[in-house]
């Protein structure tokens, strides 16, 4: 009985074997195994960052794009504009030679045209054939007379001068044309200068 206990006790007094036969550490007890698994991210949490990722960089390719079809555009517009109204300040200089022509047509009366002689007649004649032909170049820049007779007034295209009583027409409407009035492409060149009446019903 004596030799059993004595073996008890001195297996309860030996320190614990470590798996190669020596004694085991607390550091060794501690520490995980190497096959402990790794925290990983999750597969549909990164499936969804890329997809995120994804559509940042797809809106900001559109964006681009759009931004460079802008430029495109305006960069279209000022080219054609800028062959449209570059010789807006030319034309605008010019009209003052059409007027000129027009007065010099219009000075003569209709009643004594009839009795011109032959070479006042052809020298009348010349005066209109000049200002169609001066007029119809004026075209070719996109620069077109603005109709305004017994059209409604408006003060985007007209510049009313004075008023004439009539009650026969709508009030508003431009009865007199006293110098003519020119666009360029989209944009008034010159405003017509008129005369509109007053009395009338509203147009």
């Amino acid at each position: 009985m004596s030799d059993q206990s004595n073996a008890d006790k001195n297996a309860e007094s030996q320190p614990p074997q470590g798996a190669n036969g020596g004694e085991a550490t607390a550091s060794s007890l501690s520490q995980p195994s190497a096959e402990s698994p790794i925290n990983e991210p999750e597969p549909f949490t990164e499936l969804e960052n890329l997809y995120q990722e994804n559509a940042s960089l797809k809106d900001r390719v559109l964006r681009a794009m759009a931004e460079v079809e802008n430029v495109r555009r305006r960069a279209e517009k000022e080219v054609s504009d800028a062959k449209v109204y570059g010789v807006a300040n030319l034309a605008r200089e010019m009209l003052a030679f059409a007027d000129n022509l027009r007065r010099a047509a219009e000075s003569v009366p209709a009643e004594a045209r009839a009795n011109l002689d032959p070479v006042a007649k052809a020298l009348l004649d010349g005066l209109g054939v000049t200002e169609r032909d001066f007029l119809s170049r004026l075209a070719r820049f996109g620069v077109k007379p603005i109709e305004a007779a017994d059209a409604k007034f408006d003060p985007n295209l007209h510049e009313a001068l004075f008023e004439i009583p009539d009650e026969t027409k709508p009030a508003g409407t431009v009865a007199q044309v006293v110098e003519q009035g020119y666009m360029i492409g989209e944009r008034v060149l010159r405003p017509a200068k008129v005369g509109v009446t007053r009395g009338g019903p509203k147009a």
